[in-house]
């Protein structure tokens, strides 16, 4: 039987991610970033929802690559920000009016005030208030992050105890993760990894995902016996699965501050 005790639930919202100077002030473009990645093996390029362009660079990778590189693609990278930009304009806010969080179906009215260190207090509205010493966008996004890994843990871990009871499916314990590409994993000690991000997505794809990686539990694969058992838990699963991959049109800029 698991033990249902809080220390198999535990949270790493990552680290922040180098960062690599690639424009000078006059020349940025507002909405791209250049991030370098460890795990990265070439060089790609993607954009986010509300319009965000982000180049991930592998280590040793020079500037000149990196401008050769974003000068082949930037066209492309600009039409779709562009697109995407007007297809979901909340999601490039920074400093947001509001959060909703899909998952539990809650919203919170945020207010915002200057202090001497960065805080959050959820008030009984419920609204939330976020308290930062500069105002900046970059002190905003790291103040929600903490408050959503808060929510996440709670929710997640009350979520995923009912679905492993439901499928009879076990688990050793919890860990939220923030993650670019990535929505959840499984690990053979029987870790559940699952992505923040997954708070803006429905209740519907938040189980399926869960029913995904606690089949894993039997199966470290994704063999058709794998897929027919959770297809056994999930009917929908292959539809959910398709949303989910296009779940990141929901996340909003300030989770990668």
């Amino acid at each position: 039987m698991r033990n249902r005790t809080s220390d198999k639930r535990a949270t790493e919202p990552g680290a922040h991610p180098l960062q690599l100077p690639l424009w000078s002030a006059r020349d940025a473009s507002p909405g791209w970033n250049v991030r370098i990645s460890r795990r990265a093996r070439r060089l790609s390029m993607r954009v986010f929802p509300g319009g965000r362009v982000e180049v991930v660079v592998p280590p040793g990778v020079g500037i000149p690559a990196v401008e050769r590189f974003v000068t082949r693609h930037r066209d492309w990278a600009e039409r779709r920000a562009g697109e995407l930009s007007l297809q979901s304009p909340q999601a490039a806010q920074r400093q947001p009016t509001e959060v909703t969080l899909a998952s539990s179906g809650q919203s919170w009215p945020i207010a915002y005030e200057q202090g001497y260190r960065s805080a959050f207090a959820e008030t009984e509205e419920p609204a939330l208030r976020v308290r930062t010493a500069g105002g900046t966008d970059r002190q905003v996004g790291l103040t929600l992050l903490r408050w959503l890994s808060r929510k996440a843990a709670v929710h997640f871990g009350e979520r995923l105890d009912a679905v492993a009871g439901e499928t009879g499916l076990d688990y050793s314990r919890l860990l939220l993760r923030r993650q670019r590409t990535r929505w959840g994993s499984c690990s053979s000690a029987g870790t559940i990894s699952l992505n923040v991000c997954l708070m803006f997505q429905r209740p519907e794809v938040v189980r399926y995902l869960m029913i995904h990686e606690l089949c894993h539990r039997r199966h470290m694969n994704h063999s058709p016996r794998f897929w027919q058992l959770v297809e056994s838990f999930e009917p929908q699963c292959r539809m959910l699965d398709k949303e989910l991959l296009q779940g990141w049109r929901h996340v909003p800029a300030w989770v990668f501050p």
